[in-house]
């Protein structure tokens, strides 16, 4: 029986509604008044008298520099140590007196963060939910004994609801905590949870709303009780004699660590998602954090080297935890090019990184007619043209826990999974209060998350290096077509995808595959896992990708950029990516040429040229890529 549904494109699932979208490409390469180089531009063109800002500093910053910020108009609103950093409040005309302070090394919008949910979609018919464990093999490590038992996921998000599918299966154990001596600071802040939802806090000041109290890390949007279940959902509400369908996340026995950054609207900002990020490495040793899941983002406006969200994730990454992305859900902006290249969002940019994108199963369980989700976001990335995303995995329509009271489900009604698409009783086409759906690469991003701590149960010695390197050379490369195409059915506008290292990256998560890899005794070289940098050469009109010289690809054979990216990635050579009639095709060179041609990506002005991507003929509408009437909305 067909049902039709809207659903929700978590964009990223979370992108930002900033300055990028308002202002033209001249205004911030003019940066006004902004000459030091240690200024975003969006904060250069600001016409606000004061702002929120970050203030980084080349060492921690002590009384002296705060003395100068002070001295310079602002006020301390709160210390970042991880990333040596202030946020703070500061008069727009007093940016280029504290950055002239020799201790400052960049100052930048804290910029705000929104969740790009959109229900003015042309119904889809579905007839049954969509699948994301089978696809990566994660019932394969279940059936060894591997279900994340043990490991600690932190969530930093919406905040996470009680749902009997996080309560504590029989061969669940509580985190063992010795608090003899007091408890530490770390810990005073937050609260112990309930189930396998081990901890929570809240870092959303004034977020009262909805049904949860405004100091809970309840979750009033429903984004992050959703991605949590993706994670580490045990089943529980869908297991049973009247259940034919169990959804599960891929880590079902795993612990979640909710650190709620966003409020009852999907609203954050950057320092709220420093501060989780700080404050996750902090209880690294208490719940045994090895991942975090980051299923949000924001536009690129700066370098990862100079970005505040970037160099949080990557002391993260330095602490020993896994940190996932989401690619982001801009795949369908064709403001720089014709095929949505060079739209991943920050912090999904940074090198360290392991960046989802998301597919679409198409309802098997099987990989074999998967296809790329066409939002989903693709490399390189802006500014600094890194190869993303890294892998790709399930996040189209897939039903996951619905957080119940929240924002989403009390605006959008039609977001439901019928009791038909996984009960035998007799209520079919009634609305399931347990479950719903939601796409967007926030999906597949968290569906990774939990597959990270399957392979960190089995291999508790993993390194985040070791974990990315060994999900990118066994990811699946043997199923995916040479292209697909979307046509949407509102706008007619029909949208390609090449299966190339920009659009899938290394493949298709299986993390059976990785860890059968491991065990066969494969090792990986000494070095970083830090994802290339794609460099264009305009006389041959080729594309390289240039490793780091303390990065493990291409340290051996067996780690070269053919066995991690796939022969046919590549043409003329291990790092030499397709040429343009092979890669956008030979009736296609205009694509080729807006995305790699002096003036787009790949410019002199590109530093500068955030709008050519994130609507500079936007000026007021706001709709090229983040409003209503933008084509990202259809999920397909």
């Amino acid at each position: 029986m067909n049902r039709f549904l809207r659903v929700a494109v978590c964009n990223l699932g979370l992108t930002v509604l900033g300055l990028a979208a308002l202002i033209p490409t001249a205004a911030l390469a003019q940066s006004t008044g902004c000459a030091s180089g240690k200024v975003s531009a969006d904060a250069c063109v600001s016409s606000a008298s004061t702002l929120q800002v970050i203030v980084q500093y080349n060492q921690d910053p002590g009384e002296a520099q705060e003395n100068v910020l002070e001295n310079a108009g602002g006020a301390i609103r709160q210390r970042l140590h991880s990333i040596h950093a202030h946020a703070a409040t500061l008069p727009q005309s007093r940016l280029e007196q504290l950055a002239a302070d020799d201790n400052v090394s960049y100052i930048s919008l804290d910029r705000p963060l929104s969740a790009r949910t959109s229900v003015t979609l042309t119904n889809p018919t579905i007839t049954a939910a969509e699948y994301t464990d089978e696809p990566i093999n994660a019932p394969q490590l279940w059936a060894q004994g591997y279900d994340g038992t043990g490991v600690g996921v932190a969530v930093i998000d919406s905040g996470i609801n009680n749902h009997q599918d996080l309560t504590g299966g029989p061969n669940w154990r509580a985190p063992q905590l010795n608090f003899s001596n007091g408890m530490p600071a770390a810990l005073q802040p937050g609260t112990y949870g309930s189930g396998r939802v081990v901890w929570m806090q809240n870092f959303v000041p004034n977020s009262g709303g909805g049904s949860v109290p405004s100091t809970s890390a309840g979750d009033n949007f429903g984004h992050g009780t959703h991605v949590a279940g993706l994670i580490g959902g045990n089943g529980a509400d869908s297991t049973g004699s009247n259940y034919f369908r169990t959804f599960k996340g891929s880590a079902p026995n795993v612990n979640l660590v909710n650190l709620r950054v966003l409020d009852q609207n999907g609203l954050g900002t950057d320092s709220q998602v420093i501060a989780a990020i700080e404050q996750a490495i902090a209880l690294k040793s208490y719940f045994n954090i090895r991942v975090i899941n980051l299923s949000l983002g924001r536009p690129v406006w700066e370098s990862y080297k100079q970005d505040p969200l970037c160099q949080a994730v990557e002391q993260a990454w330095k602490a020993g935890i896994v940190v996932v992305v989401a690619a982001g859900n801009a795949g369908r902006d064709q403001n720089l090019n014709g095929e949505g290249y060079g739209t991943i969002e920050a912090p999904g940019n940074d090198p360290y990184v392991i960046t989802v994108g998301a597919m679409n199963t198409m309802q098997t369980a099987t990989i074999d007619d998967d296809v790329i989700a066409s939002y989903s976001s693709k490399g390189p990335s802006f500014i600094d043209h890194i190869a993303k995303p890294d892998i790709v995995a399930p996040g189209n329509l897939v039903t996951s826990l619905e957080a119940g009271t929240d924002t989403l489900m009390a605006n959008n009604p039609s977001f439901f999974t019928p009791f038909g698409f996984y009960t035998t009783m007799n209520n079919a086409a009634q609305a399931s209060n347990e479950y719903f759906p939601l796409s967007g690469t926030s999906m597949a991003a968290a569906v990774t998350s939990g597959a990270v701590a399957l392979l960190l149960q089995a291999e508790p010695n993993l390194t985040p290096d070791q974990v990315k390197a060994y999900l990118m050379r066994n990811g699946d490369r043997s199923h995916f077509p040479s292209t697909s195409i979307v046509v949407d059915p509102k706008s007619g506008i029909s949208y390609h995808a090449y299966y190339d290292v920009f659009t899938i990256g290394a493949g298709y998560l299986d993390v059976n595959a990785a860890l059968n890899d491991i065990r066969n005794g494969t090792k990986v070289p000494s070095g970083t896992a830090m994802s290339p940098v794609a460099t264009y050469n305009t006389k041959t009109e080729g594309v390289t990708l240039v490793k780091g010289s303390t990065a493990l690809w291409g340290a051996t054979a067996l780690w070269g950029a053919s066995n991690v990216y796939g022969a046919n990635a590549f043409v003329g050579g291990d790092t030499a990516l397709w040429g343009a009639t092979a890669l956008w095709g030979a009736n296609d060179p205009q694509s080729f040429t807006a995305l790699w041609g002096a003036t787009a990506l790949w410019g002199a002005g590109t530093p500068n040229a955030a709008t050519a991507l994130w609507g500079a003929n936007t000026e007021g509408s706001q709709t090229a890529l983040w409003g209503a009437g933008a084509n990202l909305t259809y999920p397909f």
